[in-house]
């Protein structure tokens, strides 16, 4: 099995990375936390020019995909810039309306690859019954067993340890299919979505520990940089080796959910759940190194910060990939 990207992979991630670096990207999230969606639209209009939300879609809708890779890779990128907005869930909700292969995914999924449409999924048997951002969102899917409904308005929004996630439990709407081809998709996108969110994670991750390393050979504590103090050093060294150990776990389950594994299903929850800790530690590294700066919110930190844990358990608490990837 072969680990390592391709030329024409690395460079999508640096254009990425150069074009989210470029759109001030830190800007959006906090409009966003603030109610203001519109410069994170346009950030997502952008995206949607680079082919991410193609990536999810088939070419006989207008799509690229679907390729797991390709999409690991974009969002390890949106991971690393904390771009807002339900991006792993409008791309869960691509993979999901493709398996039903009825109108809806007709009407849907070439709206999904031009950017123009934002879709919220809620799969309660994912793990939790609340929706991303559906306030936000152009169409809000909502799965419960083997029916599927358009929901008819967002609910109220729940508070959320990130000020940029916003959570609610859709209400109403109608129905647009039933029966076992519904429970099986929904089980699909939620593979999807614990990939693209685990990728989310080892960019958050890393972003942190970047972050933190500057910081410390700028910091002086009796005369020299605290990043020269061995207690530091060992803390940056083990957070930078458990994201280089969550890195080949991500790009196994994007090949095994590629193939259609039989396997990929514990492969994706190694990822997930490896990925998620890395990045959770990476965050608590961060803030203790960074010391009491690391709690304002005017630094730019904290935006990375207060995304580790809630991406950490979104899609599958540690707890339940760990107990897939033992029943595997």
């Amino acid at each position: 099995m072969r680990f390592l990207l391709d030329d024409e992979q690395r460079e999508f991630a640096r254009s990425l990375d150069s074009m989210l670096t470029a759109a001030d990207t830190p800007t959006a999230v906090r409009a966003w936390a603030a109610g203001d969606t519109a410069p994170g639209r346009a950030l997502w209009s952008r995206l949607a020019e680079a082919g991410v939300f193609a990536l999810a879609v088939p070419e006989r809708h207008d799509g690229l995909g679907p390729l797991p890779v390709e999409l690991a890779v974009a969002f390890t990128e949106l991971g690393r810039h904390a771009v807002p907005g339900p991006v792993v869930e409008t791309v869960s909700a691509a993979a999901f309306l493709d398996r039903l292969d009825d109108a809806a995914a007709a009407a849907w999924l070439p709206q999904i690859a031009s950017g123009k449409a934002v879709v919220s999924l809620c799969l309660p048997a994912a793990g939790s019954p609340y929706a991303l951002d559906p306030d936000a969102a152009d169409a809000v899917l909502v799965v419960e067993g083997d029916t599927v409904r358009l929901a008819e308005t967002a609910g109220p929004v729940q508070p959320s340890a990130d000020p940029a996630r916003r959570l609610a439990r859709p209400l109403g709407g109608t129905v647009l299919a039933q029966g076992p081809a519904v429970a099986a998709a929904a089980a699909h996108a939620a593979e999807v979505a614990a990939l693209a969110t685990a990728a989310q994670s080892l960019g958050l991750g890393r972003a942190l520990l970047d972050r933190t390393v500057e910081y410390v050979k700028q910091r002086t504590q009796f005369g020299v940089a605290i990043g020269s103090f061995q207690a530091v050093k060992h803390r940056l060294a083990d957070t930078l080796i458990a994201l280089e150990f969550a890195q080949p776990l991500l790009h196994s389950a994007a090949l095994a959910l590629a193939e259609g594994a039989d396997h990929r299903s514990a492969e994706v929850a190694a990822a997930k759940v490896t990925a998620g800790e890395a990045a959770y530690a990476a965050a608590r590294t961060a803030l203790q190194l960074h010391g009491a700066v690391g709690y304002t919110e005017e630094l730019d930190l904290a935006l990375w910060i207060r995304k580790a844990r809630p991406l950490r358990d979104a899609w599958g608490t540690p707890a339940a990939c760990r107990a897939r990837v033992l029943a595997s």
